[in-house]
């Protein structure tokens, strides 16, 4: 059975949309598109790096499929292992819009999401991938099927914008499992599933 990790940049106010462009996602009149690019270096990528030299295949959303499906193809750098495991690996896409994709090795996933995660996990191996797809993410995360994040905060606060963990999602607790901080001020913390939180009080 694989695990499935999650991967995704955040800002200090919780921000996921449009790290990487200005014109990568404008919905909801969003105007800080590319907040990530200003840290993107050397410890950035080595961290990237050694996240895709793991990837057995990868499970993304519609909206970041079309993102990647639109840049990587193109971008085919054989010495790349980003755009080598991306275009060699098998892609699942969730959606319920898409009816069809051009991109080799993708397979879409129209059904019933949390079953076909579950169903998915269950017949492959290894570590399948989400890279982004917050929206999916959300789903997911409440009903714990999400093994590992690694959230990527970076040090901006934009004040508008998609969050990953908005109001309503289900109360799950979590163990960091590793912590580092790039040159440029990336905090990078990895974290695995541990299930529902546990309460106390100080005043006991």
């Amino acid at each position: 059975m694989a695990t499935l990790s999650l991967t995704q940049f955040l800002t200090l106010d919780g921000v996921h949309q449009a790290p990487g462009g200005p014109d990568e996602d404008r919905s909801g009149g969003f105007e800080h598109g590319g907040w990530s690019v200003p840290y993107g270096d050397g410890d950035f990528g080595r961290f990237v790096d050694e996240v895709f030299a793991r990837p057995t295949a990868f499970l993304l959303g519609r909206r970041t499929y079309e993102i990647f499906a639109g840049y990587w193809p193109k971008h085919a750098d054989p010495a790349d292992p980003v755009a080598t495991k991306l275009n060699a690996l098998p892609k699942y896409v969730a959606t319920t819009t898409l009816d069809s994709a051009d991109w080799a090795g993708t397979t879409l996933l129209r059904g019933d999401v949390v079953e076909e995660v579950t169903a998915l996990k269950e017949r492959t191996g290894g570590e399948i991938q989400m890279h982004g797809s917050a929206g999916l993410a959300r789903t997911l995360i409440d009903h714990d099927l999400i093994d590992t994040m690694h959230l990527l905060v970076f040090p901006v606060v934009l004040g508008t914008g998609r969050r990953l963990f908005s109001d309503g999602v289900r109360p799950t607790a979590f163990r960091q499992t590793a912590a580092r901080t790039t040159g440029a001020g990336v905090a990078v913390h990895t974290y695995e599933l541990e299930g529902r939180p546990r309460y106390g009080s100080y005043g006991d």
